[in-house]
């Protein structure tokens, strides 16, 4: 569908939504309530909605701890022992990698720099590390300990990639530009695959091959595009990669996070890691000796015995996901955030009030429409939410709205706009 065939009217966003195959899903999620009101969410890049069945799934498990103990370790429906096993299936679709190549564990900033420790070493000739200026604070912090750890000084060794002046997101042929401008000196490739501010998906199959082609390792921090783009770690060759479940894959608050290693990576007992008994060969786990032996494809790096309650969780929209297909999803919501786009080019007319910074190009981006509001602000955003619209506020003057597939409909982009409309000839 193109622009010129969506229309700003409630009987055509109606239609869409009755058209809609994945419309039903949206009945299998709880929304909150903004002062006694039903919110129209649209915060999912933040914090994915609950699925109503996760109390279930939870209860569950409680019932195994309650009714077996220890020996729910070995015994019952997906004993724990091996229960990390039941998610692969999802994660291994929704990131385009092979099950080995995947599991679920931690949490992404502890699982970013366990994967640096393998992933980033450094000599005198090759140290430096690429990545996008203006990263989610984790990555910047993540590595800027990192590189303190080698002894090496962050403004020499990490070169921040900045959109060219007058712009708000990175071009591809300048990312490439500097990749293999510093090629002799590079070790590292580490960027968001989605940046979190300005919405933009980078161009990462092109980002691994070049990162390759220089000597380098490529990895990516996936906590915006895991659940809402496509993906295909594997074929891209990407090294490594981990993002969070909370956001659009719904697991909860602060949930399990999840790491990708590539194939070619799955049998190097001799790449450096950081070991824990969980990620020694399953075999010979019981044993107890001393003499790390890493299982085969990304489970070798895990460390601890896996957050049961945490998993159960997750498979909650894991579940969800598998019976809607990522390909479905992302049809979705290519036509959900193109009539979001369309709206807001409606609404702002010639007035100019709002600048979308997220690219246009549907391969360029997810759910998310970043709006750099230049008349209001903060206060526009604050009458949305008195309004029941639950957005995202960063300063200093974008308002995020993610219309996610799972639950969003056409109805709330439209009733959103029509609201922001009103709120922009208030404040603006």
């Amino acid at each position: 569908m193109k622009n010129t065939d969506y229309r700003f009217s409630e009987d055509f966003a109606r239609e869409m939504d009755e058209k809609d195959p994945l419309g039903g899903f949206r009945s299998r999620f709880y929304f909150p309530k903004v002062d006694g009101r039903e919110a129209i969410y649209f915060c999912g890049n933040s914090l994915g909605l609950q699925p109503k069945t996760t109390k279930e799934y939870i209860q569950k498990e409680l019932d195994n701890w309650a009714n077996l103990a220890v020996d729910g370790h070995f015994h019952g429906e997906d004993a724990w022992y091996h229960v990390r096993k039941k998610s692969k299936p999802a994660l291994a679709e929704i990131v385009g990698a092979h099950e080995h190549e995947v599991v679920a564990m931690n949490n992404l900033s502890s699982n970013l720099h366990f994967l640096m420790v393998s992933f980033y070493q450094p000599t005198k000739e090759r140290f430096k590390i690429i990545t996008e200026a203006g990263a989610f604070p984790s990555d910047m912090y993540m590595l800027e300990t990192q590189v303190k750890f080698h002894g090496l000084d962050p403004d020499q060794t990490i070169i921040e990639l900045k959109p060219r002046e007058g712009e708000y997101t990175l071009r591809t042929e300048d990312i490439l530009k500097t990749i293999s401008e510093n090629q002799s000196q590079l070790a590292l490739v580490m960027m968001g695959g989605l940046q979190y501010y300005t919405g933009q998906v980078f161009d990462m199959e092109a980002i691994t091959s070049a990162g390759h082609a220089a000597g380098a390792k490529v990895g990516f921090d996936l906590a915006h595009a895991a659940g809402n783009v496509p993906l295909q770690l594997h074929d891209w060759g990407v090294d490594f990669a981990t993002w969070c479940s909370y956001k659009y894959m719904n697991s909860g608050p602060g949930n399990i996070s999840g790491i990708f290693v590539h194939e070619r990576h799955a049998e190097s007992p001799d790449l450096p890691r950081f070991a824990g008994w969980w990620g020694h060969d399953e075999g010979e786990r019981f044993k107890m000796e001393k003499g790390f032996k890493p299982m085969f494809g990304a489970d070798g790096w895990q460390l601890a015995n896996s957050n049961v309650l945490a998993l159960a969780t997750h498979q909650a929209s894991l579940d969800i996901f598998q019976e809607a297909g990522m390909e479905a999803l992302r049809q979705k919501s290519e036509l959900l955030t193109g009539y979001l786009e369309f709206l807001l080019q409606e609404i702002n007319g010639e007035r100019g009030v709002i600048e979308i910074i997220t690219p246009n190009n549907t391969n360029e981006r997810g759910c998310q429409l970043s709006l750099l509001v230049k008349k209001g602000g903060k206060a526009v955003f604050d009458e949305l939410y008195q309004n029941a619209i639950v957005g995202d506020w960063r300063h200093p003057n974008v308002i995020r709205i993610a219309p996610t597939p799972l639950y969003n409909s056409f109805m709330d982009v439209y009733q959103f706009a029509k609201i922001l409309e009103q709120s922009l000839h208030k404040f603006a």
